[in-house]
């Protein structure tokens, strides 16, 4: 007797159209990744964050200016991107919260890039590997089964999994609560040792 390992997709197969969604995701918040990073090594190669901290500014409301544009940045590109192309047809509020997290995500990203890197070459140097990993999940996306269990080290699975499940299946909030717990915990540890790394940098 035959037996069927998972959910039956027979007949109802997703279209590689609808799989994209998740990767123009990641890539439209990793390109926040690089902006917000190049810019941040910019004002510390030219010294305007020394400028700023000599008045009443402190590290803290540094960071959370630039955390604060970051954030609105990355999650109003990604919302606009897949309202057009019909993402957020299935479970819109599910969606916008896991864009949310994923656009603290990548700014905690850029604050760790942006503390490695000491101009835009640099930040070159060491985004694009970061650009490259976090797509991973994404991209295992349009080939089913080509990843293993690893990928869930990575914190932009997560992020792809709620999006991808959610438009595609309609998963509600009992079946995604797990990753997006997951993506926010990656979160505030990504963006404290950001925070943490810059700090260090600009005193």
């Amino acid at each position: 007797q035959p037996e069927i390992l998972g959910p039956d997709m027979a007949g109802s197969q997703i279209p590689q159209r609808d799989r994209l969604r998740s990767l123009f995701a990641v890539f439209v918040l990793m390109t926040e990744t690089f902006g917000l990073a190049a810019l941040i090594s910019e004002e510390v190669e030219r010294r305007t964050v020394t400028a700023l901290l000599v008045t009443p500014m402190t590290v803290k409301e540094l960071f959370v200016a630039k955390g604060t544009i970051g954030v609105l940045l990355a999650f109003s590109e990604a919302l606009l991107l897949l309202t057009v192309v019909r993402g957020m047809s299935e479970q819109p509020a599910i969606i916008a919260t896991a864009l949310f997290l994923g656009a603290v995500l990548v700014t905690g990203v850029a604050f760790l890039i942006a503390s490695a890197g000491s101009d835009f070459l640099s930040v070159t140097i060491w985004g694009v590997p970061a650009l490259i990993i976090l797509s991973i999940p994404a991209i295992g996306i349009l080939a089913p089964g080509s990843m293993s269990g690893w990928i869930e080290v990575i914190p932009s699975y997560y992020l792809t999994d709620t999006i991808y499940r959610a438009s595609n299946f309609g998963a509600g909030w009992g079946d995604v609560w797990r990753n997006l717990l997951i993506l926010a915990g990656f979160n505030a540890v990504i963006i404290a040792a950001g925070i943490l790394t810059l700090r260090r940098k600009f005193q």
